[in-house]
């Protein structure tokens, strides 16, 4: 379950442009993941629990996008939040947890070119996360 929610979360963020001095939200982008939309339970930290929820594996996509978007110049990183618990696919400090209307993960392009984000599970089932500069 965690793999196909992971999967559809990376469709909805590949392609993704975030034009020269725009700022990117992370669930703006995703939305709120639903079952209508293909979204199953998954474990996901929920108040600090451990817990099934829809869209269970979306705290890995957006990790992922953390950690790249902050190695580029010119961006800037404007909201993100630690899980404040060990998750296993990141050490500590380097996660980035997002809920819906609540904890979002947010960066600014600073540069006076646009970006675009490619979001995808290669083929040892882990999260990627390409961050291009469009000429």
């Amino acid at each position: 379950n965690r793999i196909n929610n992971i999967k559809i979360t990376c469709s909805r963020i590949s392609g993704t442009t975030v034009s020269a001095g725009e700022e990117f939200s992370f669930c703006e982008v995703v939305g709120q993941p639903s079952a209508e939309d293909g979204y199953k339970e998954a474990h996901a930290f929920v108040d600090g629990k451990l817990v099934n929820a829809i869209g269970g594996g979306n705290c890995q996509v957006s990790t992922t996008i953390y950690n790249a978007a902050k190695k580029i110049d010119g961006v800037e990183i404007t909201e993100r939040h630690e899980h404040g618990k060990e998750v296993g696919y990141i050490e500590m400090g380097k996660d980035a947890t997002v809920a819906y209307d609540y904890l979002d993960l947010k960066f600014q392009n600073n540069n006076n070119f646009d970006l675009k984000l490619k979001a995808y599970i290669n083929d040892d089932d882990e999260v990627c996360v390409d961050i291009y500069k469009i000429a």
